[in-house]
């Protein structure tokens, strides 16, 4: 029997940033997404960089309070939340903080064993960074 191949072959999350230049330096020299592509229009540009393996996350309200309170101890986030799978969540939240991000919670362990930070970024987005801690 063949497989089927998935409907969708790519996620692509589009930031409108205000400070182009900020978020691009943030996201790609910063945190280290490496370029796939750059554009420009007229008056306008666009850069996409690669951000690793996607998914999709959907939770219901319930359940993005309790992952809140377990990373930074209170409702923060709004409807959309990026999170970022990394190596070292303590040093990678220490390097986007020297860079301009406002660290909302320090790393710390979570029930699903991960090491979790949460930070406001350039682009008016929070993220997460996560890593895995295994057994």
């Amino acid at each position: 029997m063949s497989e089927v191949p998935p409907a969708v072959r790519e996620l692509r999350l589009v930031v409108t940033a205000d400070d182009y230049d900020e978020a691009l330096r943030f996201y790609r020299d910063v945190l280290g997404l490496p370029e796939r592509a750059a554009f420009s229009s007229p008056g306008g540009r666009v850069t996409i960089l690669e951000a690793g393996r996607a998914t999709l996350e959907l939770t219901d309200p319930n359940h993005a309070a309790f992952i809140d309170e377990v990373e930074v101890g209170r409702r923060v986030a709004g409807h959309i939340r990026v999170a970022f799978e990394v190596d070292d969540s303590t040093g990678t939240t220490a390097r986007l903080a020297e860079a301009g991000a406002e660290v909302v919670a320090e790393p710390t362990r979570t029930p699903w064993n991960s090491l979790n930070s949460r930070l406001e970024a350039p682009g008016s987005l929070q993220l997460t960074l996560f890593t895995e801690l295994g057994d």
